[in-house]
């Protein structure tokens, strides 16, 4: 009795420090996705907004196939979140919350089904919520990591598509028969084909992972362990859709104009740029490792890992011996969880629990290549670009909290008649629960930031707005723009030379005037003074099937970089 005691106590101590857990992550998210209403246009955003609302849906990816960067998948999407005015970049941050979220409570609750394992849902939503606070707000862009929606589309969103897919590759594999399994196998083909389109670095991650997987699998007795080819073929099917769909963006004449705009000197893999390149990832994860809160990702895998039970399978006996069973130690006996590596030997165990690391070292080197080959010397700054492999890592700790977890409440359980062992399990989980907790108040300065920054932009956005609005209803076609600066994203005179100023030239088809001009006084707003122009807009001159040398941007990596 005083063992189901201490068993249920160890239960609710873990679930209030749950519900503790919860609060922080899941408001600050919250105040996340309600800023999506202070977003304005700025960077990108003016690019896509005006292509959109002039060229249409389908008119947008074409001109991105033709003359920007072949990311066809990607120029869909920007015309979607732009069709709308600014209402689809509003709630985008608010629909990328909610679809991780579930995406990633289902994906914890389909795994601990397959492995027999129930945990309290407490425990489930703070691993999640913690999770994608850490993944928002932790890295060293966090507006654009939720709300400038060219950094999201390109950089958030592949990870919540994987997700999802992961979800109904399982599901029509456990459920499904042959039709939806078949079903399953094209989605996955198709589904990377879309990926290998819109984003150049999850292309390489995903790639590198499920590649990986796809070898794994192959191996004798991991195939006979899997039971079924359909691991195997989902992976290399959703490969040879990235393979696919990469081609068609490498190959396609914008990424051709595009890679000739920054001609490379010399091969990525020649002997200095491989060391200029480690240099670089090098100096990535030292600002990676810099940062702490990511420690929050293991310690509520932790806290998860502690609070698994096991889901009591049918045995023999009576119903009295059924009903203990159900409240028997979830460590041993009919109830207990299913091990993740089962039956396997020692050696492949360690095997596979290793072998994501090397996998997210490469996956991440090959993004900064990526960066370099794109953005050259100062490539490995687009911290937009790092969400692709620091959304795998936060999910690897989050595992590896778990094995923790569940090996520590097995040896703290082992022997109930230790006095010691029971206040160690609950000092382990608070102290999992508190660094958690510890990590959501270190990134609240974070939130306050870029919240007070977002709404004060907006207001000016909107003054601004609707005063060039009425010059330009009163025939001006020279108007005066003054540049509000989000960090580390580009607003119009941001070099010298207006002909190559790709903003300004996106800020004035988004006015459709001829040209906007710098304010006379930049500290006031309201001291500026608009010369209204009556002459009619010149057409620019271009090439066929390219736009004018003044529209031509090297996208500034905010449609997805590589």
């Amino acid at each position: 009795m005083q063992h189901l005691i201490s068993s249920a106590g160890r239960k609710r101590l873990l679930v209030v420090a749950a519900l503790a857990l919860v609060v922080l992550p899941g408001a600050m998210l919250a105040v996340g996705s309600f800023l999506g209403i202070y977003v304005r246009p700025t960077s990108d955003d003016w690019c896509g907004a005006w292509k959109t609302r002039d060229m249409g849906v389908f008119g947008i990816t074409r001109d991105y196939y033709e003359t920007q960067n072949g990311r066809v998948a990607n120029a869909f999407l920007t015309g979607i979140v732009y069709s709308h005015g600014l209402l689809g970049q509003q709630v985008l941050p608010l629909i990328l919350v909610l679809t991780l979220t579930a995406g990633l409570v289902l994906t914890l609750v389909t795994l601990g089904r397959r492995l027999g394992w129930r945990a309290p849902l407490p425990v489930v939503l703070a691993v999640v919520l913690v999770v994608e606070m850490l993944l928002f707000f932790a890295g060293t862009r966090p507006y654009q990591a939720l709300l400038w929606a060219p950094g999201t589309i390109s950089h958030t969103l592949p990870g919540i598509v994987a997700v999802w897919s992961g979800l109904l590759a399982v599901w029509a594999g456990r459920r499904g028969g042959r039709p939806a399994r078949w079903g399953s196998l094209g989605y996955a083909l198709v589904t990377g084909a879309v990926v290998g389109t819109l984003s150049e670095p999850f292309t390489v991650v995903s790639g590198v992972f499920l590649g990986a997987a796809a070898v794994v699998l192959l191996v004798p007795s991991m195939r006979r362990r899997v039971g079924s080819w359909y691991p195997f073929t989902w992976c290399a099917a959703w490969c040879v859709g990235l393979v696919v769909g990469f081609t068609v963006l490498y190959t396609s004449p914008g990424a051709r104009w595009r890679r000739e705009q920054t001609p490379s000197a010399a091969s990525p893999l020649s002997d200095r740029q491989l060391h200029l390149e480690v240099h670089d990832w090098i100096r990535v994860w030292h600002s990676i490792g810099g940062t702490w809160s990511y420690l929050g990702a293991l310690a509520v895998g932790l806290l998860l890992g502690l609070s698994v039970t096991g889901r009591p399978r049918p045995q023999n006996g009576t119903a009295a011996a059924a009903g203990a069973a159900a409240d028997a130690p979830d460590e041993s006996g009919p109830g207990a969880p299913r091990h993740p590596f089962g039956d396997l030997s020692r050696r492949w165990t360690w095997t596979l629990l290793a072998l994501p690391v090397p996998l997210l070292g490469i996956s991440s080197f090959g993004v900064v290549v990526g960066l370099r080959m794109g953005y050259g010397g100062r490539g490995w700054t687009y911290g937009r670009a790092w969400t692709n492999f620091l959304f795998p890592m936060l999910l690897l700790l989050v595992v590896y909290g778990v094995l923790i977890g569940r090996q520590a409440a097995r040896r703290l359980t082992a022997d109930s008649t230790a006095g010691w062992r029971l206040p160690a399990l609950f000092a382990v989980g608070l102290a999992s629960a508190a660094t958690g907790i510890a990590a959501a108040v270190h990134l609240v300065p974070v939130v306050d930031h870029m919240t007070s920054s977002t709404v004060v932009r907006a207001q000016a956005w909107d003054r601004q707005n609707a005063l060039i609005h009425r010059e330009t209803e009163n025939g001006a076609t020279v108007v005066t723009y003054h540049p509000l600066v989000v960090p580390q994203l580009a607003e119009p005179f941001i070099v010298r030379s207006y002909a190559k100023d790709w903003a300004a030239a996106c800020v004035a088809h988004y006015y459709d005037v001829t040209r906007i001009q710098k304010p006379p006084a930049p500290h006031s707003l309201a001291a500026r003074q608009t010369v209204p122009q009556h002459k009619p807009r010149p057409k620019p001159k271009a090439r066929p099937g390219q736009k004018p040398h003044h529209q031509q941007k090297q996208a500034a990596g905010g449609t997805g970089g590589h």
